[in-house]
């Protein structure tokens, strides 16, 4: 006869199952642990990047039904610390608001929404199991990668370490490699 088994285990059984999988490199078992991300504050291109990781779910909010008015942005770090860049970058946002404004009035806001730039903010539902999600946080976390993104891969480990500290810890992010 088939059937769902029920089994009890102790944190400590926990544990020591989850340090064995990982040193016997046997991943799929991650793969049955699933985290849900609901993400704000970030860029389009920074959300460009994150999409690329097709093992993940997502669900992003629609620049074609929600009007972007007034749209917030974000301003990179760089931008922010040189005064003429900062001028140049929050005119340009102002001009591409007003202009979408008027485009909206014009034409359908699906079509509007095409002068909007990358670094209009979005807002993402993402869901990956935890084997998928090591494997981003591996790349992302890299010195290598992109600022935004990197520091959305540091808020997605702060919290999943929170409620799965055995899975995600800084050292076993070398086990995914």
């Amino acid at each position: 006869k088939g059937g769902v088994v029920g089994v009890k285990l102790t944190r400590d059984d926990i544990k020591r199952l989850i340090e064995l999988a990982l040193n016997l490199k046997h991943f799929s078992v991650f793969e049955h642990v699933n985290f849900t991300f609901a993400i704000e504050g970030i860029s389009r291109s920074c959300s460009h990047q994150f999409v690329r990781h097709r093992f993940f779910s997502f669900t992003q909010q629609s620049q074609r039904y929600v009007k972007e008015h007034g749209f917030p942005f974000v301003i990179p770090l760089t931008i922010q610390s040189e005064e003429r860049a900062l001028s140049l970058f929050l005119k340009l946002m102002e001009d591409i608001d007003d202009a979408y404004k008027e485009l909206s009035q014009l034409v359908p806001v699906e079509d509007a929404r095409f002068v909007l730039p990358n670094a209009t903010e979005t807002k993402i539902v993402a869901t990956a199991n935890a084997r998928e999600l090591m494997h981003f946080l591996k790349l992302r976390l890299a010195p290598v990668a992109q600022w935004e993104i990197r520091a959305l891969a540091e808020s997605m480990f702060n919290e999943v370490s929170k409620v799965a500290p055995n899975i995600f810890k800084e050292n076993n992010i070398k086990f995914f490699e």
